[in-house]
């Protein structure tokens, strides 16, 4: 009987697809792009727009500088086992054909793959990370230990954040939504009682608190005391600044206030290209 091979640690690990690409039946091909399908267990279901707009204009300018991994299916086809993002921008572009390196992948080695490249390479979701860590422990029998070894994360963070599964639909839409974090999202795991949960995540998302504020209220929830914060919620003056701010920088804006008046502007970039774009509206006040 053959030994169980392990999963690896890390992508690389799980699936060499440098220098152990033999040339023939495996190898770096250019594939008809539509002859591509997405992985059957793909942990992101939600793809920011702008960033794909971002990562195809790069594409664009500089072509597909690392070519996507696939596997071959029954019918002639392949299967995408990493790089769905790259393979999305490719087809917003209306390429043809796209780089891949082809590799003779089993079914739990190609799940696995896809899997940890979104949950090590990609800012997913803190609900999309928790299932595909459900989906790794699930599909592959692994424990919470082996899923933090094999993704690089603690085990009480793999912990917690599994744990963010069984909170109510009210909070999950509002996590998807992005108006709590991760973080945001496991301070209200100290709360027992779900109608308690969710009036503690509205009032964070409302008043836009940090996750310092919202651990404070959510163990005076639990302790059963008037939740209090000395923010207030944010002046409509922030507000309108920071959505004229989005529409002017196409990106993600955030004003935060400190006190005293004063405050930080965080601005989000997907890219190289993006940043130059976003510097280039900044400093001449035009776009490019």
């Amino acid at each position: 009987m053959s030994k169980r091979r392990g999963l690896g640690k890390g992508l690389q690990a799980l699936i060499p697809v440098a220098e152990e690409v033999p040339r023939g039946q495996e190898g770096m091909l250019e594939i008809d792009i539509d002859a591509i399908k997405p992985a059957q267990r793909q942990a992101r279901q939600l793809f920011d727009q702008d960033k794909l707009d971002g990562l195809a204009d790069s594409i664009k300018e500089h072509g597909v500088i690392q070519p996507v991994l696939v596997r071959k299916l029954a019918d002639g086809g392949y299967e995408l086992i990493a790089g769905e993002r790259r393979w999305r921008a490719c087809k917003s572009l209306g390429l043809k054909t796209i780089a891949a390196f082809v590799k003779d992948c089993p079914d739990l080695e190609a799940a696995a793959a896809s899997l940890i490249e979104n949950i090590q390479r990609e800012d997913l979701n803190p609900l999309e990370e928790a299932s595909a860590y459900r989906q790794l422990m699930e599909e592959f029998a692994l424990t919470q230990e082996e899923v933090s070894g094999r993704v690089g994360k603690s085990r009480p963070l793999v912990a917690n954040t599994l744990r963010l599964l069984g909170l109510p639909a009210e909070i999950k839409e509002l996590i998807y939504a992005g108006k709590i974090s991760a973080g945001h999202a496991r301070a209200l795991l100290v709360i027992n009682d779900a109608r308690q949960q969710i009036a503690v995540a509205e009032k964070i998302a409302e008043q836009q608190l940090s996750v310092r504020q919202a651990e404070k209220i959510a163990r005076e929830a639990l302790e059963g005391k008037k939740a209090s914060v000395s923010r207030q919620a944010p002046a409509q003056d922030l507000l309108k600044a920071e959505e004229r701010l989005k529409k002017f920088l196409n990106t993600r804006v955030k004003v935060k206030e400190s006190r005293g008046g004063g405050g930080k502007l965080e601005i989000g970039f997907s890219n190289q290209d993006d940043l130059k774009r976003i510097l280039g509206l900044v400093i001449r006040g035009r776009k490019e």
